[in-house]
């Protein structure tokens, strides 16, 4: 530090500053700013990066990683990653695009093929038209949810949420300078949204409704009727469809049955077990995808080129091995109900998608965050607080069952024993 002083003073004089008191202030307040604990510049932290919460699913994971580290076996029940390989057809488009050459910067927009492949899906599965200049390819869901807030938002807008929800919506609307909007969902009703309540939820301000169907941390849909519903409100609606393909009863809806007034964020992560290839997408209405598209450009420049490659042959060839995952996903959903339930965890509707599992541990604990961390140290099983999903979500644990039935099956036993020790 007395080096840097030094060397600026010279800089000073050398530069003919006459005001040299004035300047040394100056320096004394930048060294001041300097010479911080860790020998870093921790004062000058914006509050956006100061203030963001924590996801506290991977605080969990990595706590249950240092544990495994450390030769305790941890069986993961919190985090929401299919266990299943990527299936070949997808690996071997991937390798046959690189050595193809397929290497290099992507039109920002992503693969005119993957787009077209797109198309296909959302007219196959839910019979509307897309076209492919609706669609930017992002580096997973992520970006696209970065792209959209950042093309609909200004400061101190607000896009409504329900309450439980991912854990990472409100936290992206507020490092955007936006406000989140909760609207409670019960456990008793299904967890579903209903319209009256975003309703009167509605302010000048609103630029959106957020739906996650399958929903992460519920597991339940929304009804069609519902989405109409919600769709006939006349506010943009941004319909998280990540888990579309992993439902079990019933059958899922896009948004844009309803409405063109919407924002789809869609991926391969859950459904194609592709949670490390990193590839998503968006669609929207025309006249946004070029303003998120210059977004893209400055922030992001692409997705990853034969990703996208991959991505086209998740969506034509691997159909099978997506039924297949998704039967093995059904025979454990079933079983972690019914364990849940002997336990005496509480469930009152069953979810029906996605891979999660809502108990209710409000007869055990009111202090999810402190039972999850208390419950992995104790029995080495991982699990996922419900105040990571919003405040309306204390009293409950996520469970996810993408693990296989035995280590379920193994993690459950010492869960109830742990309770019955309470």
């Amino acid at each position: 530090m007395t080096f840097f002083r030094t060397f600026c003073i010279n800089a000073l004089l050398t530069g003919g500053i006459e005001d040299v008191t004035f300047n040394l202030d100056f320096l004394d307040a930048i060294t001041n700013r300097i010479k911080t604990k860790d020998g870093g510049w921790s004062d000058m932290i914006t509050d956006r990066a100061k203030d963001i919460p924590p996801f506290i699913v991977m605080d969990v994971l990595e706590k249950a990683q240092e544990m495994e580290r450390k030769g305790q076996r941890i069986i993961h029940l919190e985090v929401g990653e299919p266990d299943f390989d990527t299936p070949s057809c997808i690996k071997d488009a991937c390798l046959k695009a690189m050595k193809d050459g397929k290497t290099h910067y992507t039109h920002s927009l992503g693969v005119m093929e993957l787009r077209e492949a797109i198309c296909e899906h959302y007219f196959n599965k839910y019979g509307v038209t897309v076209a492919p200049d609706q669609i930017i390819v992002t580096s997973g869901t992520s970006p696209a949810m970065l792209l959209i807030f950042a093309a609909i938002m200004n400061g101190g807008d607000e896009i409504i949420i329900s309450d439980p929800h991912y854990a990472c919506y409100p936290n992206f609307i507020r490092f955007l300078d936006g406000v989140a909007v909760r609207v409670n969902v019960y456990e008793e009703e299904g967890f579903q949204y209903t319209p009256e309540a975003i309703q009167s939820k509605i302010t000048k301000r609103t630029r959106g409704v957020m739906i996650n169907s399958p929903s992460n941390p519920t597991g339940n849909l929304l009804s069609p009727e519902r989405m109409a519903a919600i769709a006939a409100l006349g506010v943009p609606v941004i319909s998280d469809e990540i888990y579309h393909g992993l439902v079990y009863e019933g059958k899922e809806h896009s948004i844009l049955e309803f409405t063109d007034n919407a924002f789809v964020i869609n991926g391969f992560s859950k459904t194609y077990a592709m949670t490390g290839w990193r590839l998503g997408y968006l669609i929207a209405p025309r006249e946004y995808i070029r303003p998120m598209q210059k977004i893209q450009q400055n922030l992001f420049i692409s997705a990853n080129a034969f990703v996208q490659w991959a991505g086209i042959a998740a969506l034509r060839e691997a159909a099978a091995d997506v039924e297949r995952m998704k039967k093995i996903y059904d025979e454990r959903r079933r079983f972690m109900i019914k364990r849940l339930r002997e336990i005496g965890l509480g469930i009152r509707v069953e979810p029906t998608g996605a891979f999660y599992i809502l108990g209710n541990i409000k007869s055990f604990s009111a202090d999810s965050y402190k039972t999850a961390f208390d419950i992995l140290t104790a029995t080495g099983v991982g699990v996922t607080p419900g105040i990571d999903f919003g405040t309306n979500c204390e009293g409950y644990l996520r469970f996810s069952y993408a693990n296989s039935i035995e280590n379920m099956a193994e993690g459950l036993d010492k869960i109830e024993q742990y309770f019955r020790h309470l």
